[in-house]
């Protein structure tokens, strides 16, 4: 089986390792809210067709390995995975609405970087 994939007039193979965190880097993702926290961004990946190689939820903040498709870019994806994941925790744990001002669960950056060659060490870390 070839690692490329075919869309109508594209092959390809795009990964991506992204890494993000919760504002203020505060230690909210555990618990419950860890499990709750990777299904919902698995959920929100499999609706848009993005999938997830590898994935690590911390206390502090996620990693991720994703294949995305080339009509979308890692901006899009990670606008839509930040910003849907955080109105479902606000509305699954409302006490998190004290910690954080106007719905802003997620740092406002996120690190990013393409993987290639070295993808098995990425997929180890």
């Amino acid at each position: 089986m070839s690692r490329f994939k075919k869309l109508s007039h594209t092959v390809w193979d795009c990964k991506y390792h992204v890494v993000w965190c919760p504002k203020y880097r505060f230690r909210v993702i555990e618990g419950q809210a860890r499990s709750y926290v990777r299904d919902v961004l698995s959920e929100l990946c499999r609706r848009h067709k993005v999938e997830i190689l590898e994935g690590n939820v911390q206390p502090d903040h996620i990693h991720m390995v994703l294949s995305i498709p080339p009509s979308y870019s890692v901006s899009k994806v990670m606008g839509f995975l930040k910003g849907k994941s955080a109105i479902q925790i606000f509305r699954k744990f409302k006490r998190l609405r004290k910690k954080y001002y106007g719905q802003h669960y997620w740092s406002s950056g996120y690190c990013v970087s393409t993987v290639g060659l070295d993808e098995k060490t990425i997929l180890n870390y």
